[in-house]
């Protein structure tokens, strides 16, 4: 136990901005491995869910069963395997950030942009995260039911006026990565989302409500 905590330390101490990107390159990886596997069910002509054999019991004669069984199951691991390597970037981010800070405070210099952006007051939410559908886009950015957004890509607190505002930039951003802040447990958090077409509806997965301001 005592040789475990000696090495998380030394990990600590070592962290670095390559090392994230590292793991946010293996987040990128497994998004556009599920995003072929979902695009396999799609031509196919089903979801995630479903029967694949007929009213006798046999295996459906009009999709390849072998082929959505494989599809079905890979979708499902690598979606645990992006909530593990976001998990990791989260611990990787804390760890970074509180190695910065640590040599500032060393060195006598003044705090970073990132402690003093922690430590200002979080603007008031303009919207809220009211379902999430599991396997969408959303769901595998890690948003969660009940997160109150302060930024979404370009819209804030000060410039929000409806939620057109922000299906106009889901509807520009297909493909791109937009850069989220929510508030989740009187904190602020930063996530990634990637509007795109999956077996579902839209090209998020999940319901937001405007806040009444």
């Amino acid at each position: 136990m005592k040789m475990t905590q000696q090495k998380n330390d030394a990990s600590d101490s070592t962290i670095t901005i390559d090392d994230v990107q590292n793991l946010v390159k293996k987040k990128d990886s497994i998004e556009e491995q599920i995003k072929e596997y979902y695009d396999v069910l799609k031509d196919q002509g089903v979801g995630t869910e479903g029967p694949l054999v007929d009213e006798e019991g046999y295996p459906r004669a009009d999709v390849d069963v072998r082929q959505v069984r494989t599809a079905r199951h890979s979708i499902s691991c690598l979606q645990n395997d992006h909530k593990a390597i976001m998990v990791e970037i989260e611990e990787a981010l804390h760890r970074l950030h509180a190695a910065e800070k640590a040599k500032r405070e060393e060195e006598g210099a003044p705090a970073s942009a990132q402690a003093m952006e922690q430590d200002a007051p979080l603007p008031p939410p303009f919207a809220r995260v009211d379902t999430i559908t599991p396997g969408s886009p959303a769901s595998q950015a890690g948003l969660c039911v009940g997160d109150e957004i302060i930024e979404f890509g370009s819209v804030n607190t000060g410039n929000f006026k409806t939620l057109q505002n922000i299906a106009s930039i889901v509807q520009h951003s297909e493909g791109k990565s937009l850069s989220i802040a929510v508030i989740r447990g009187e904190q602020k958090v930063h996530l990634g989302l990637t509007p795109q077409r999956w077996s579902g509806r839209g090209l998020l997965g999940c319901n937001i409500v405007p806040l009444r301001r």
